[in-house]
């Protein structure tokens, strides 16, 4: 499936964007315009089932391959969070970027994907007031833009995670270089997994205090830990 996509910048390296469940490209608010100014022209996804792409058959191999599908080939960068790092991993080894940045990744769910399945989709509904006080580091952009994102995405694409996460989905080894950056408040990524990633050959850096989504609680914090990587 060709992906909807949305551009900034025009500069002669190419970044791409891949956001996480229940949201869009409009996630990347903040850091696409930073990564134009740094030269890059930034291409952010909207993955299927997300945004203004389409709906379909969903699963992290239809996910993958639809990256594969619609963005360039050899970005000099590919960024992934949640989910959307779950589709970059799929993705990596023939979309080839130079670095890869996996952000919180979804790889393990195999103890909560059931109640997750429920959260989420019970969570299409829900208000400002749910969504600030669930994300009190949020300014009203970000409230709004998940308001916005919430109302265009399928929930069908979080019923299937008990079947995409009847095993485990992290990678034995990174395709290219890579850095996994994890968020401190969040409790996505079982413990005891950054140091494994570290011997399979990550480099992982941890933004402390941040949630899940980690580009909107710290922005500051998630930008130093991306040194040397942009």
């Amino acid at each position: 499936m060709r992906l909807h996509t949305h551009e900034w910048g025009s500069g002669d390296r190419i970044a791409v964007l891949v956001h996480g469940l229940m949201s869009d490209h409009r996630t990347w608010h903040r850091l696409a315009p930073v990564l134009a100014d740094k030269g890059y022209r930034v291409v952010g996804v909207d993955l299927r089932g997300h945004g203004a792409s389409g709906r379909g058959e969903y699963s992290p191999e239809a996910w993958a391959g639809d990256l594969v599908e619609t963005l360039p080939a050899g970005p000099e960068l590919a960024i992934g969070h949640s989910l959307g790092a779950l589709a970059l991993s799929g993705a990596v080894e023939r979309l080839a970027p130079a670095r890869a940045v996996y952000c919180d990744p979804a790889w393990e769910l195999r103890h909560r994907a059931v109640q997750a399945s429920a959260y989420f989709t019970v969570f299409k509904n829900a208000n400002r007031t749910m969504i600030s006080g669930l994300n009190p580091r949020w300014d009203d952009t970000d409230v709004d833009i998940e308001l916005a994102t919430l109302a265009d995405w399928d929930p069908a694409t979080a019923r299937i995670l008990p079947a995409v996460y009847s095993g485990s989905r992290t990678p034995a080894r990174p395709a290219v270089p890579s850095l996994v950056l994890l968020a401190g408040g969040s409790d996505l990524v079982r413990p005891g997994l950054g140091g494994e990633l570290v011997r399979r050959g990550f480099e992982v850096r941890t933004v402390e205090g941040a949630g899940h989504t980690l580009f909107r609680d710290d922005f500051d914090g998630f930008m130093g830990a991306l040194d040397g990587w942009i």
